[in-house]
């Protein structure tokens, strides 16, 4: 028999839509994918030639199951350089990816009926990893009409006796919204005054235009500091995401309640990545402001070419590589056989006709919109916004 803790989870809503990909790509057909949340750029190679001399030199042993100490101490230097901000190894967890670090910490903080505040649209897993922790998530919808902002007004009349925490995450993914200072700041204020933790997701922070700065949230004074788990990680500013290597920094108690939790279950993140990543900390911001630099070039393209499509609007992204479409105009249209009702019809109706995988915004709890991610060449990004226009256009 299978758990209730795993039949409690809901099924991903993109599964149907990878298998008609993979069926799709079987047959020989030519998919543009946007659907990819990743960078398509290799990993920087003097990231991986310091993973080769670890290999070379026998270093692929264990490690302390929060990781290598001078790992953790790559990442205190990265905090004091960029934020200002005094952390010590102890203060630091290293994981397999930053999906874990997220779950290490609801695992160490939430207990069975316990309330996580959720912003949405938000990223797929993290209502998820909310009820694999016996948690509750409460979704609070932020308005496309105000840029998906942090509505902080919202969040604070959802805040109960039974709020444990709040997960954030600036730059957002799928909305590509950068929370702004001033609303993290009362944010902060808001988990001072009612005593819950602020989880920040800050795996896009490199990744920001338009002038933009990131905030850290723990940055914003010491009290603020006590209540916050920063989670980041090495897969999108350096272009590893199969090197699954994500770290979480914050109080000293709950980065032990989560060496804890790792120790028991993965222990220690792979060897050789964890140099790598020294090497990426300590070394690698050319490359990628390079990679930046060509996705602010994408995020302007294809802004501007969605919103001169009649019936679509889309918000400008200030951070990491998605843009969030509103095609509800389309439900209940339909083209020969297809009718589009909602979100997963649209991402059905795009594969099948446009030849386009997008993914559905019903995935992210936003079922008027699309995630399109814009991590592709230039050539396939035109291509794509062409089909994407033809395809619309046929829906009566």
């Amino acid at each position: 028999m299978i758990s209730k803790r795993i039949k409690n989870m809901t099924p991903s809503a993109t599964l149907e839509q990878s298998a008609k990909i993979a069926e799709l790509k079987k047959q020989g057909i030519q998919i543009i994918g946007f659907n990819v949340g990743e960078p398509d750029y290799n990993t920087p190679t003097n990231i991986i030639h310091k993973a080769e001399e670890a290999y070379k030199l026998g270093l692929t042993r264990y490690t302390p199951a929060a990781g290598m100490i001078e790992l953790r101490e790559e990442i205190c230097r990265k905090f004091k350089k960029e934020y200002n901000l005094e952390y010590t190894s102890k203060d630091v967890i290293v994981s397999s990816g930053a999906k874990q670090s997220l779950t290490n910490a609801f695992m160490a903080i939430v207990d069975p009926g316990e309330e996580v505040i959720v912003p949405t649209p938000c990223w797929v897993s993290y209502v998820e990893m909310v009820k694999l922790a016996e948690g509750i998530p409460v979704l609070v919808r932020m308005e496309e009409k105000n840029g998906f902002r942090l509505d902080v007004e919202k969040i604070r009349k959802s805040i109960t006796e039974k709020t444990k925490a709040i997960i954030i995450n600036s730059p957002n993914n799928p909305t590509g919204a950068v929370y702004s200072e001033e609303d993290l700041r009362l944010l902060g204020q808001l988990a001072i005054e009612h005593d819950f933790y602020i989880i920040s997701d800050e795996i896009y922070e490199k990744l920001i235009y338009d002038g933009e700065q990131n905030t850290c949230v723990a940055a914003l004074s010491p009290e603020i500091k006590a209540k916050t788990i920063t989670i980041n990680g090495m897969s999108k500013a350096y272009a590893m995401t199969g090197w699954r290597i994500g770290y979480a920094v914050g109080p000293t108690q709950i980065i032990n309640a989560m060496t804890d939790y790792q120790g028991n279950t993965t222990t220690s993140p792979n060897t050789p990545a964890q140099y790598a990543s020294i090497e990426a900390l300590a070394n690698s911001e050319e490359s990628v402001e390079i990679m930046r630099l060509e996705f602010d070039k994408r995020r302007q393209y294809i802004i501007n070419r969605l919103n001169s499509m009649e019936n679509i609007h889309c918000s400008t992204p200030k951070g990491a590589f998605y843009v969030m479409p509103n095609v509800s105009y389309y439900y209940g249209k339909k083209y020969q056989d297809f009718t589009v009702n909602n979100s997963l019809d649209m991402a059905n109706y795009l594969l099948e006709e446009a030849k386009i995988a997008v993914v559905t915004g019903a995935a992210f709890e936003a079922p008027e919109n699309i995630r399109i991610s814009y991590s592709n060449s230039m050539e396939n990004l035109i291509e794509g916004m062409n089909r994407l226009e033809e395809s619309l256009s046929k829906l009566k």
